[in-house]
């Protein structure tokens, strides 16, 4: 086995983690606390799960980047960034960008921030959490979708 596929491998098996993982927190745990007795009962429940994924997804999302950022370097793709046919690159990177940031940076900073927030509208923030995971996978779909089709020679434009 090459270097290129090595990472192409282990970068799609860190890409499904880190995007089932947001799907399921999405559409199962989500719409689950929210069917708690009270948004307090939904929160803890929430955090539960986000605790333990948390933890998980700091190891394939910076993963993803590695094994992206190798495979452009390797295979020189980096001309596909400006190409508007190639689109989905730009979108792949935005949307690890936008992880990594939330991940090692938002969330370390705002984190005693949310806590507070949360113990005086649990309800609220709960429904901020669906909407954030909503659109967030939304993006991350859209993107999956570009690239798959992109790959295989299927151009939007």
């Amino acid at each position: 086995m090459d270097d290129i596929t090595l990472a192409r491998a282990l970068h799609v098996l860190a890409v499904i983690h880190w995007i089932g993982g947001l799907a399921f927190v999405t559409l199962i745990i989500l719409p689950l606390a929210r069917s708690r007795h009270s948004a307090e009962e939904a929160l803890a429940l929430f955090e539960s799960v986000e605790r333990r994924f948390s933890k998980q997804v700091r190891i394939s999302i910076p993963l993803v980047g590695a094994t992206g950022f190798w495979m452009t370097y390797r295979l020189d793709l980096w001309n596909r960034f400006v190409d508007p046919d190639f689109w989905w690159m730009g979108s792949m990177l935005g949307l690890w960008l936008a992880f990594m940031l939330m991940l090692f940076v938002v969330e370390p900073l705002l984190l005693t921030r949310f806590a507070n927030r949360a113990r005086r509208d649990p309800a609220g923030t709960i429904r901020r959490m669906c909407r954030l995971h909503q659109f967030l996978l939304l993006f991350a779909a859209f993107t999956a979708f570009g690239a798959v089709a992109g790959v295989h020679g299927f151009n939007f434009l």
